[in-house]
């Protein structure tokens, strides 16, 4: 214990005056056996993103050596801290993903079956990676929560149980209650074929939140602070069509089509097909852009080709955001929620908004209609009459 506490204060001073990032990215694989035996991890939500929670003895040496080692945050309200959740993080602490189930030592022998046919069949109906990955988690959470209990022997008493501890003991916000809901709803129901038992289970509510746009003027103090074309275009083409950061870094050069300017989205959320308007605004800048880049595949691609990362443009509007002192909470996503709000405001049928968003529902595209009440923005309140 002694040497491997002097090894972790010997690397916090290394991480501390060496200015080599590489150093830091080699020696996370060494610390496996260090958060396996001093940490445990729950994955769980933090204002609004995915983050993993990091529980420890109230140890200050601990703390300086975790700090050392990854980039953690401590939240105030909550009084725990916590990293967000990335592919990188989840690697470090060991954190098992749809690849890696069967080595979850945490999950007993007796229900490694049980998990193997819930990824298959979330694969065989055709989700996406993405609610694979999501759905299979949350339900591995409620397997290490069982232990060596068959998890086909579960009742519907036992599973109000186990949510009510989400609640009450991981404080688990209301959004991520619905997850875990529902991926073990798909269990019993799609899975194993049983009765719809889920009905007698409440939900809690959900909270209201209205999606967070940026004004006109931000934006333009966002793209002006970016001296990079590359990154320009990003932030634009997110703004200029409404489109959600996967479905950007997953354009193709043969989706755009410059002489009927539309731009094919493929297989965005719910695997649907669209077409979005090709702003006039950027033609000249996409090309010069193409000349000097020349994109093998992707429309963006990254230094060693391949597709960009979505975790490179979220890293770009969190600088741009820095460089033009704009102090909102939001993230790259607010972009998309910024168009469908400015092209209702321009007076956009909000059946055209719906098509170009690419919702199934109407009324998912009524939410942004509450941010646009222009009427309701003149009312003068009873303060400015005194």
């Amino acid at each position: 214990m002694f040497l491997r506490n002097l090894y972790c204060l010997l690397v916090l001073f290394i991480f501390r005056y060496s200015n080599i990032y590489k150093i830091r990215i080699n020696m996370k694989a060494d610390f496996s056996d260090f958060f396996e035996n001093n940490f445990h991890f729950e994955i769980g939500t933090h204002k609004s993103k995915k983050v993993i929670w990091i529980g420890f003895e109230n140890n200050s040496v601990l703390r300086a050596q975790l700090r050392a080692i990854v980039n953690v945050y401590w939240s105030k309200s909550l009084k725990k801290w916590y990293a967000f959740d990335t592919e990188e993080n989840r690697k470090l602490f060991k954190i098992n993903t749809v690849e890696n189930i069967n080595q979850n030592k945490y999950i007993s022998p007796i229900n490694i079956a049980a998990l193997n046919k819930y990824v298959q069949h979330l694969k065989l109906k055709g989700y996406s990676a993405n609610t694979v990955k999501t759905y299979t988690n949350e339900f591995i959470q409620l397997l290490k929560a069982i232990h060596n209990y068959n998890v086909n022997d579960i009742n519907v008493d036992q599973l109000r149980a186990y949510f009510l501890y989400c609640i009450d003991e991981l404080k688990l916000s209301e959004n991520l209650i619905h997850s875990r809901i529902n991926a073990t709803k798909f269990y019993f129901e799609q899975v194993l074929h049983q009765e719809k038992f889920f009905f007698n289970i409440p939900r809690p509510k959900k909270p209201s939140i209205l999606p967070k746009a940026i004004s006109t003027t931000d934006i333009k103090k966002m793209l002006n602070v970016l001296p990079n074309l590359k990154h320009q275009l990003l932030l634009k083409m997110c703004y200029g069509m409404g489109l959600r950061v996967s479905e950007l870094t997953n354009l193709k050069i043969t989706d755009i089509d410059s002489k009927r300017m539309q731009v094919l989205v493929q297989s965005g959320k719910g695997k649907k097909d669209r077409y979005v308007v090709l702003p006039e605004s950027i033609l000249k800048d996409l090309r010069k852009y193409y000349i000097e880049n020349k994109p093998k595949k992707y429309l963006f691609e990254g230094k060693n080709g391949g597709q960009y990362s979505v975790r490179s443009v979220q890293q770009v509007f969190k600088n741009a955001m820095k460089k033009a002192n704009i102090n909102k909470r939001v993230g790259v996503h607010s972009l998309r929620h910024s168009y469908a709000t400015h092209l209702i405001e321009q007076g956009t049928d909000i059946r055209f908004v719906q098509d170009l968003l690419g919702h199934n529902n109407i009324k998912t595209t009524m939410v942004y209609t509450a941010l646009t009440d222009a009427s309701k923005r003149k009312i003068i309140s009873p303060l400015d009459n005194l």
